[in-house]
């Protein structure tokens, strides 16, 4: 299965969450050799910067739940950690 794109998480997460503001950076390069990494090099270490109207209200940890529920499905495809800034 090939490994997911910054753009793929970023239609995923327009989708799901309606973000106001939206960064999907692959940091996968940055990680090589390190667990989860692929040889690819790419698609397996996300950084997300996010601000939805739908966190309004929201602790900082259900802001972060709603980003990765709308993100579980990349799991399978090789993701393997995304590090969030929701505001």
């Amino acid at each position: 299965m090939t490994p997911p794109t910054s753009r793929d998480l970023e239609a995923r997460l327009r989708e799901a969450l309606d973000p106001s503001m939206l960064e999907v950076i692959d940091e996968s390069a940055s990680h090589a050799g390190h667990s989860g990494a692929n040889a690819e090099g790419y698609g397996t270490h996300f950084r997300v910067r996010i601000a939805s109207p739908l966190f309004a209200g929201k602790s900082r940890v259900a802001r972060h739940r709603l980003v990765y529920d709308a993100l579980q499905l990349f799991i399978a495809q090789g993701l393997h950690a995304i590090a969030i800034e929701t505001f």
